[in-house]
């Protein structure tokens, strides 16, 4: 395996430390393990750098800038590239089972086949003059602040977005003039103009022979993601023309990389040099376990102030201050802080719950408030008050196109674990692809999502999450029957 390369200025060594953490996370989505991710980094870093520096010594001694990608994406093409050597070297087993797929199909052959019939995403962009291409993929991709991207590239701050702007208007021209250099049949030529008109139009709709066209022909469904400006679909659609197999899962994950940054109060520039793999993954998952403990303390903050039956019970009697109460509302706590264990017996001596308040919050015992203990003449508990759910779910869906969407799951716990497992089931016959932050199984309708290396441990109170990559027909309903470690979680 070959040794990553040597800054030869200041300037490069700048971009070896921006370029790295971009090329370890998509590493890392290509791979099987953490050890197989670092390496796939390293060797496809050595070759991509050595690509660059090829091409930009062609441009010195030619004067004229070939057609070439941004820094970054180039990085990432070498991944894909590496993997794909991989593949022919018997090295197959250290990439994910979903890659190896992708690798051996056409889609893959897509991206090294003729000019004329790559994605179009991928041409527009090296049609671009070299900084209008890096401000759009810095900005669209990887989702850096435009402050961010204006200081990185030299440009005016208070400019920047209108630059922007213009840029997209560039991309949508070069890919609309590319769309139209394809090979395509007479249908799809018909439909061109029109393609070119609907997606101009700010309100999205296109015409029922058009949505029907576009559902059945991948080739004017990826110029109509390049040619809409409008609607968020442009970063996807960068994404996944240029980068191929996880494009989408590689964005979600910028996405994330760049929200935990801003949320944690960090420094936006990333560390410089290229850091160590393992080094990176327990960062990532610090930083999300920092962010979902501010979360939770937030929210139990909130709960604590809101005001409760006691405020309403202000005579219920000494025997209910505050003094025996572990916050200032038990309304709220009480059930989930206070339930015996399964089979344990009612204290000896403890009333009813029609029985005198004075009494049962009188009597010495070791446990704060058991059960059947609530004051007289209150009303009585609402049936999903009794006990609270040990996790709670949420399930978003991301984005969706006409033969599959993307997904993300968040759940929370009141219990630390050490290790998750989450089972969930699909009603009309949706099927995981891929998978990230999580490793996953399916049978049938089930699914079931186990943690990835690096996100096992989360604390008490705290939150998981992941995202996935599916198909579906016909139907697309919301994912139902989530359960955590084998508990039913409810819905948040």
């Amino acid at each position: 395996m070959p040794d990553l390369p040597t800054p030869q200025d200041a300037a490069e060594a700048a971009l070896f430390s921006e370029c790295w953490d971009a090329v370890l996370s998509y590493a890392d989505l290509c791979t099987a393990g953490s050890t197989a991710a670092g390496e796939l980094a390293t060797e496809a870093f050595a070759l991509g750098m050595r690509e660059a520096r090829e091409a930009e010594a062609a441009v010195r001694g030619a004067g004229r800038r070939p057609a070439r990608l941004p820094r970054i994406p180039l990085l990432l093409t070498a991944v894909r590239t590496t993997a794909a050597d991989w593949e022919t070297q018997d090295l197959g087993h250290r990439l994910d089972p979903d890659l190896r797929l992708w690798l051996n199909s056409d889609k893959a052959a897509r991206y090294t086949g003729p000019p004329l019939q790559r994605p179009i995403a991928l041409r527009g962009l090296r049609d671009l003059q070299a900084a209008d291409a890096e401000l759009l993929w810095l900005a669209e991709v990887e989702a850096l602040p435009l402050p961010v991207v204006a200081r990185r590239l030299g440009l005016d701050p208070a400019t920047v977005g209108e630059e922007l702007a213009q840029v997209r208007g560039l991309f949508r021209d070069r890919s609309h003039r590319n769309h139209l250099d394809m090979p395509m049949d007479a249908q799809c030529r018909s439909y061109a103009r029109l393609l070119d008109a609907v997606t101009r139009s700010t309100s999205g709709e296109a015409p029922a022979d058009l949505s029907r066209h576009l559902a059945r022909c991948q080739q004017c469904a990826e110029a109509a993601a390049c040619l809409r400006l409008h609607g968020g679909g442009l970063p996807a659609a960068l994404a996944g023309g240029v980068i191929g197999w996880g494009g989408l899962a590689y964005l979600e994950r910028r996405r994330r990389a760049a929200e935990v940054r801003l949320g944690a109060g960090g420094p936006l520039a990333l560390e410089s040099g290229p850091p160590n793999p393992g080094a990176h993954k327990a960062k990532v998952a610090r930083n999300g376990l920092l962010v979902a403990a501010v979360l939770v303390s937030l929210l139990a903050l909130a709960v604590s102030m809101m005001p409760g039956d006691d405020m309403k019970h202000g005579a219920a009697g000494p025997g209910t201050s505050a003094e025996g109460q572990p916050v200032a509302n038990p309304t709220y706590s009480a059930p989930a802080a206070t339930s015996r264990a399964p089979g344990s017996a009612r204290p000896s001596g403890t009333p009813t719950p029609t029985g005198n308040p004075s009494e049962s919050t009188g009597a010495t015992n070791s446990d704060p408030e058991p059960q059947g203990t609530s004051s007289a003449g209150a009303e009585e508990p609402e049936p999903g008050e009794s006990a609270a759910p040990a996790c709670r779910f949420e399930y978003s869906l991301v984005n969706q196109w006409p033969d599959g969407f993307q997904a993300e799951v968040t759940l929370t716990t009141t219990e630390a674990l050490d290790d998750w497992r989450v089972t969930w089931s699909f009603k009309d016959g949706q099927k995981v692809t891929q998978m990230w932050d999580a490793n996953f199984t399916q049978s049938g309708s089930k699914v079931t999502a186990t943690a990835a290396s690096y996100n096992k441990s989360v604390a008490a109170d705290g939150s998981l999450s992941f995202g996935f990559l599916a198909s579906w027909q016909s139907k697309n309903a919301p994912a139902y029957d989530f359960s955590l470690n084998g508990q039913e979680c409810a819905k948040s």
